[in-house]
């Protein structure tokens, strides 16, 4: 009986601490994914999940979220780029617009790497997508509160 016991906590265990790379369909690349440990897995897990519930503060901490550097920082911003996808780029606008100017500084970059780098190729298109054909009005949002 101990034995099962024992055997039953270290199979759940395992499947809690595992890491994941999908959460709600919002594909975590493999550059970003492969330098995290649980903790932060975890971490970038629970952020896409209040984005996507439309917790601007959670988009603070997503943008500013550790990627190191190159390719893992396009994969983060992909990770943004399909949250804007799946909201919709209105709701997203409404999300931004709450922010401080110094809280959204860095988010277009990122949203650009996402575009260019990621894998948004919901058209069957290859082109790389550009922020000004993709998000015009949040491209227009960045203007007005960055200048």
């Amino acid at each position: 009986m101990k034995r099962q016991i024992i055997i039953a906590f270290i199979i759940g265990m395992t499947l809690i601490s595992c890491k994941q790379n999908n959460v709600d369909g919002i594909i975590i690349e493999k550059t970003l994914y492969a330098h995290q440990d649980f903790k932060s897995n975890r971490q970038l897990r629970n952020l896409i999940k209040k984005t996507l519930e439309k917790d601007e503060k959670a988009l603070v901490e997503l943008k500013k979220f550790y990627c190191g550097d190159g390719a893992a920082c396009y994969d983060l911003g992909f990770i943004i780029t399909q949250i804007i996808y799946r909201l919709g780029e209105e709701d997203f606008i409404q999300m931004v617009n709450k922010l401080e100017n110094e809280e959204i500084y860095g988010l277009q970059n990122l949203i650009v790497a996402g575009l260019e780098y990621g894998d948004n190729d919901k058209d069957g298109k290859m082109d790389k997508k550009r922020i000004e054909n993709e998000f015009p009005e949040l491209l227009n949002l960045f203007n007005k509160k960055t200048k």
